[in-house]
């Protein structure tokens, strides 16, 4: 299946994680952080994946300082719903119910996981949906 041009590939995900964990970095820290034991090339693999990822519009380059900081501009957050609702698209015909409860079956959840999850549910029954009335 080919691939939208605003796909993340595995590389690219390696580097927002960074990002999002970090704040704003170097292209050196990125590459320290990556590739431990990383060399010329490693800092070219990095340099290149910021610069899709920033034509993508998902990195910022803040050329304020020197050497220039990079960070990230896509949310981890929206990042996941958008691969969620493209799987349930994939696979469920665009339905999240059996994703979700799938992924929920799949793993034990804690307590605080699953207090968290009872909080959402309440919340959403509580508000109106689009094109519903109240």
């Amino acid at each position: 299946m080919a691939r939208t041009p605003h796909d993340v590939t595995d590389a690219e995900l390696s580097v927002l994680q960074v990002l999002w964990d970090e704040g704003a970095t170097t292209i050196r820290r990125l590459t320290d952080v990556l590739y431990p034991r990383g060399g010329t090339s490693h800092y070219s693999t990095v340099q290149k994946l910021l610069d899709r990822l920033e034509a993508k519009g998902y990195v910022q380059r803040k050329r304020v300082a020197s050497p220039h900081l990079f960070e990230a501009t896509l949310d981890r957050d929206a990042l996941i719903g958008r691969q969620l609702r493209s799987m349930a698209e994939k696979l469920c015909g665009g339905s999240l119910a059996p994703l979700l409860t799938n992924l929920v079956r799949a793993q034990v959840l804690s307590a605080s996981e699953r207090a968290e999850l009872r909080a959402l549910i309440a919340q959403l029954d509580r508000k109106p949906r689009r094109g519903e009335r109240s």
